[in-house]
């Protein structure tokens, strides 16, 4: 039989300290998924959002699981559908990503057309694009997945960086691990998952998705994953 995917703890991505400031001192501060603190006004969304705002998974289904060199991992066939999408250039990854997901952040919590606040999916991704060597260009895309209740007409968002895309499905095989993650832990993560899946599977070397399904004042048992996408 095949598994449904399920994000672990995401009942307290609701409580996320996105709408709270987070002291110098925590390790969160040290992670690209945490947005510095907003002045009031941008942040209103994001509050009424993270504090009434429904969590649901992005859909998809577990085609197989295998274990090599200590590393376990899943074949996932992940669904498509609209995403709002944001992108990035000319800057490392950890930055370009501190910027980019105030601006998500801003749209699901209200900062769109219908003014309303429509719920996180997690996990949310960002592909990052390897160079030779296996660093990363400066350049990445966040892929937020709209909500089912608004996957048929998604609201427009007010800030024009922020594109509506349609995106078909793929499949990846997923390598989970915990703690706060920052580009380096993805990279090595990948480099990982591409040793193990040798003579196994064939994946994209162009391309490959990093996601995280915690909020950022979450200290234990957070998850993160790095997706190689089957070719």
């Amino acid at each position: 039989s095949q598994d449904v995917g399920r994000a672990r703890g995401s009942s307290v991505l609701a409580q996320s300290s996105l709408v709270a400031p987070l002291s110098p001192a925590t390790r969160a501060d040290r992670s690209p998924l945490v947005c510095p603190e907003r002045r009031g006004d941008t942040m209103l969304g994001m509050i009424k959002n993270s504090l009434f705002g429904s969590v649901e998974t992005w859909p998809w289904q577990v085609l197989s699981k295998g274990d090599k060199q200590d590393i376990s991992y899943e074949e996932r066939a992940c669904e498509g559908g609209k995403f709002a999408t944001v992108e990035m250039t000319d800057k490392p990854v950890d930055e370009a990503l501190r910027e980019a997901m105030p601006k998500v952040m801003k749209y699901v919590g209200g900062s769109n057309d219908k003014g309303i606040g429509m719920g996180m999916t997690v996990p949310i991704s960002f592909a990052v694009f390897p160079s030779d060597g296996g660093s990363l260009q400066k350049k990445l895309k966040v892929w937020f997945r709209i909500p089912n209740e608004f996957q048929s007409n998604p609201p427009v968002p007010s800030d024009d960086s922020i594109k509506i895309e349609e995106r078909e499905s793929i499949t990846v095989y997923s390598l989970q691990f915990g703690g706060y993650a920052k580009e380096a832990d993805y990279v090595a993560r990948a480099a990982q998952l591409r040793t193990a899946l040798e003579g196994i599977a064939t994946c994209r070397s162009d391309v490959y998705f990093c996601t995280g399904y915690d909020p950022p004042m979450k200290p234990y048992g957070r998850r993160n994953e790095v997706w190689l996408v089957k070719a």
